[in-house]
């Protein structure tokens, strides 16, 4: 025992004796260094050397450099989120063989190589969310035996080429979600033996990556949800122990008898917003306990009666009405008796044939030479090729083509013959600067088009003729300076609209002249300065507007109106210094997240918000210059609300908010920048409220004098330059 004592009296006097670096917060007791939204550009050096707790939270590193941590080795959490870090130099943690947790979420890393994570052995949690990943070089992860929890939500990965997860032999779960992946090799996910769970929601997956899939014999629970798959062939997924399945929000059109025969150890099944009008009887699924059909166009007729029956026989719970006939619409499946399941018009109308049902197309067998097509996926590959020309031949039942880094300079008209089922179609960094008239002629099926990173400058009004279903137009990264104005007026379907980091200098009136159906609208890095009140008119239906990065100096205020369903309002990093009264109230009624942050805003009129109140989930108004803010008293609504790096004057003209922060559960990051005495203290901290007339009133409606007496204890401190020892998770926030 004396001699463990004399081993805790040295680690103590270890973190005690260590001088804790500016501009940075030291907990001794718990070994917990904070460094938070600080302005540091490296790692700082005199971090002491046994500090198992490391945040670094909202600093401007860029790169992680060889050996950055090697000063403490006994690091067990590390948390790098939202420095601005685009390079992980190999061997950058190397020395880190304790740590557990390595948060490195929001930065903008885009690649990640082979020795990148080398030396986390004991890593357990290792989060990449919000970054900008479009390639894992094979073996990255390969250091990482340790790992449970892979997060690589939101980055910009398209392609899992095979054993790129080897090495993570425990691995649990691995989160794939709101990326833009659409093809998986077949052993992407071999040696994953201890996988429960696989998110790959909100992707651009065509198909059920069955094979891919096929390699995990143990996971539980699978999410396809938001995933463009129209159709569940003969024996899809062949997972042993998947429990829980879900394919809701999808583009489903029908489902095979057998789809999830060789899963049947199947609970749950979520079909819900598909389009299927019907349903087989499942076979082989004997563990069956719910369906979810909520949300699908049902028709309640005599053809839907073997499946009641089935759901009946095998005690499956369903949940799901009826859309038609008009007699039952609305009715709950599980409601129905089967006499009034009765046949008549309208009629079911047949489901699409199973791909393997439908006729190969002439030269189905055929491919260009050095190029790649894989009949069981109907993919065509010629990646990289440095190819000239765009090549002919393709099977013409291919599906998805993937044509990127090549040199084509131009699409010329009819430059894709005979490929009527062609969906999705790759064409990045080509170096276009033309797309001839007609070049996508007969591509009446095709839904996404990607044409980032080229040279267009413009679009003739015709350049899309012949791709009526396209959906998804993706024109990031190339040189207009304008929008190709006409270029929309054939494309009915437009859905989503990509035309970020372009040169953009305005939003004119016709600009957007027959996207009536466009719901996403991406237009940040741009220079838009202005944008005319009827620019966005023609997209009534338009939920999303990213305008961040633009040249902005005041809310499009005028050009909002019209716009009844947008959700989603992006204005960062413009130089807007004032937020006008009612800037938002053409769009209150719909309006749930607003990014007003990183903007220099230094005033926002106290009617600003006028039309605004419980539907706002999420507020972002960090890093901007304003001293105080409006009643947000009707935001009951909030889920996300950041206030950092606001320099707010902690007088009683700001009493009104700190009341309201008191009461929200949520971390808002609020500190005070003024008066001097209150300055870096967090807002509801401050004891300078207690002078304010109306403070007594406040105690009585439920402040505790215990949190009063630790907060004016805590403004001693700060103002000693004493630094607390206890509660750092809650000054984070």
């Amino acid at each position: 025992w004396g001699l463990l004592l004399l081993a805790v009296a040295l680690a103590l006097g270890g973190m005690a004796a260590a001088r804790c670096p500016a501009p940075c917060v030291c907990d001794n007791l718990r070994a917990h260094v904070l460094c938070l939204n600080g302005n540091l550009t490296a790692i700082p050096s005199t971090i002491p050397q046994l500090t198992k707790k490391l945040d670094l939270w909202g600093n401007s590193f860029t790169v992680i450099p060889v050996g950055a941590f090697l000063a403490t080795p006994y690091l067990t959490h590390l948390d790098l989120q939202r420095c601005k870090v685009e390079r992980l130099e190999e061997g950058a943690f190397r020395g880190l063989g304790r740590l557990v947790y390595l948060n490195l979420a929001s930065n903008s890393i885009a690649l990640l190589y082979q020795e990148s994570l080398d030396g986390l052995f004991s890593l357990q949690q290792l989060i990449l969310e919000g970054n900008r990943i479009e390639e894992i070089q094979p073996g990255a992860f390969g250091h990482l035996g340790s790992l449970t929890v892979l997060d690589l939500r939101a980055n910009a990965l398209v392609y899992l080429p095979d054993m790129v997860f080897q090495g993570l032999q425990v691995l649990r779960w691995l989160r794939l979600s709101h990326n833009a992946l659409h093809v998986l090799s077949s052993e992407a996910f071999t040696a994953l033996p201890a996988l429960r769970r696989l998110s790959l929601d909100h992707n651009e997956l065509q198909a059920l990556p069955s094979e891919a899939l096929a390699r995990l014999d143990g996971a539980t629970q699978l999410d396809l949800g938001h995933n463009p798959i129209t159709y569940v062939p003969e024996e899809a997924l062949a997972m042993a122990s998947l429990k829980h399945l879900f394919l809701d929000h999808a583009a489903l059109q029908d489902v095979a008898p057998n789809a999830f025969a060789r899963s049947p150890q199947l609970r749950m099944l979520d079909l819900r917003e598909n389009q299927l009008r019907g349903l087989p009887p499942l076979a082989g699924v004997r563990g069956l306990a719910r369906v979810s059909l909520a949300g699908n166009p049902l028709l309640c007729s005599c053809l839907l009666r073997p499946f009641h029956n089935w759901l009946v026989r095998a005690r499956v719970q369903v949940e799901g009405a009826c859309a038609a006939p008009p007699a039952l619409r609305g009715r709950p499946l599980d409601s129905l008796r089967p006499t009034e399941m009765r046949c008549g018009r309208p009629r079911l109308r047949p489901s699409p044939a199973a791909p393997s049902e439908q006729p190969r197309a002439a030269g189905s067998g055929q491919c260009p030479q050095g190029c790649a097509c894989s009949p069981d996926f109907r993919h065509g590959s010629c990646e990289n090729r440095n190819l000239r020309e765009i090549p002919q031949g393709f099977p013409g039942d291919t599906r998805l083509l993937d044509l990127r880094r090549n040199a084509f300079g131009t699409v010329p008209r009819g430059a894709f013959p005979g490929l009527k089922e062609l969906v999705s179609l790759h064409l990045q960094s080509c170096s276009i600067g033309v797309l001839r008239p007609g070049a996508l002629q007969g591509l009446e099926s095709l839904v996404y088009l990607y044409l980032t990173n080229n040279r267009l400058s413009t679009l003739a009004a015709t350049a899309f003729e012949g791709a009526p279903r396209l959906a998804y137009l993706d024109l990031d990264r190339n040189a207009f300076t304008r929008l190709p104005t006409g270029a929309f007026q054939l494309l009915p379907n437009l859905m989503s609209l990509h035309l970020q980091h372009n040169a953009i200098e305005e939003l004119a009136e016709g600009d957007l002249s027959g996207a009536g159906g466009l719901r996403w609208l991406y237009l940040a890095g741009n220079a838009i300065g202005h944008i005319a009140p009827t620019a966005l008119a023609p997209a009534k239906m338009l939920e999303k507007l990213h305008l961040e990065g633009n040249r902005l100096v005041e809310v499009p205020t005028a050009a909002l109106r019209g716009l009844p369903a947008l959700s989603e309002l992006k204005l960062s990093q413009n130089p807007i210094k004032h937020v006008g009264d009612s800037a938002f109230l053409p769009v209150a009624s719909s309006l749930q997240h607003l990014y007003l942050d990183n903007m220099g805003l230094e005033q926002i009129a106290p009617g600003a918000f006028a039309g605004l109140g419980p539907k706002i989930r999420s507020l972002y108004l960090e890093s901007n210059k304003m001293s105080n803010i409006p009643d947000m008293s009707n935001f009951t609504g909030l889920e996300i609300l950041n206030l950092r790096d606001v320099p707010f004057h902690c007088d009683c003209q700001l009493l009104p908010l700190r009341r309201w922060i008191d009461k929200l559960n949520l971390r808002v990051g609020a500190t005070c920048g003024s008066p001097a005495e209150a300055r870096g203290l967090k807002v509801k901290l401050s004891t300078t409220f207690q002078t304010c007339p109306d403070w007594g009133r406040g105690k009585a409606e439920g402040a505790s004098p215990d949190k009063t007496k630790a907060a004016s204890k805590l403004s001693k401190k700060k103002r000693s330059g004493k630094s607390p020892a206890r509660g750092f998770k809650k000054s984070r926030a």
